[in-house]
């Protein structure tokens, strides 16, 4: 029997910007720039991320509601045992030319505005991207009494964006990297 007394806890959606987190890994190991070069983006990539500790953080948060990621997955096909583990939803991206930008971006934002307009169980959204084009998505999540959580890599986090969360991780503490002094 239910008890309506006690609502339930309320539940996290997790967005991921999964190839920006995954260029910012690639260029701390390669170099900067290595990433959008042709021969460093338009190929299959090596697995960098740790998605099980950005997973954690979320668990630790809530209950897992809705669990999405955006990128051109053609390219990504190594991450596909830690992605099924986890659940993740995969939507396909194709850039509408080689210098696309943005487009993950805008969809990640639209998608989550959407979801947290239609599912009022979602009282924490966590965001894995360190641009500031999630800016304005996070003056709305905040606006609507909704709690924002960030996850990006500490060398191209944008500084305002990180400052916009209400909470924000940097994944090298995620996952135990070493940290570079100050």
């Amino acid at each position: 029997m239910l008890n309506h007394k006690n609502p339930p806890p309320a539940s996290v959606a997790l967005y991921w910007d999964f190839e920006n987190l995954h260029a910012s890994l690639s260029e701390e190991r390669l170099g900067e720039g290595s990433y959008n070069k042709p021969d460093g983006r338009f190929k299959l990539q090596e697995p960098l991320i740790d998605v099980q500790a950005i997973m954690n953080l979320a668990a630790s948060l809530g209950p897992l509601s809705i669990n999405r990621a955006y990128c051109n997955w053609q390219f990504f096909g190594r991450y596909r045992e830690a992605l099924l583990q986890g659940s993740v939803e995969l939507v396909q991206l194709f850039p509408p030319g080689a210098s696309a930008k943005n487009g993950a971006d805008i969809r990640l934002c639209l998608d989550a505005f959407e979801d947290m307009g239609r599912f009022e169980h979602i009282g924490t959204i966590v965001i894995v991207g360190g641009d500031s084009d999630f800016m304005p998505l996070a003056q709305k999540i905040k606006a609507a009494g909704r709690t924002l959580v960030g996850v990006g890599d500490r060398k191209s986090t944008n500084v305002h964006w990180a400052r916009s969360c209400h909470a924000f991780h940097y994944y090298e503490t995620l996952t135990g990297a070493p940290q570079p002094l100050p």
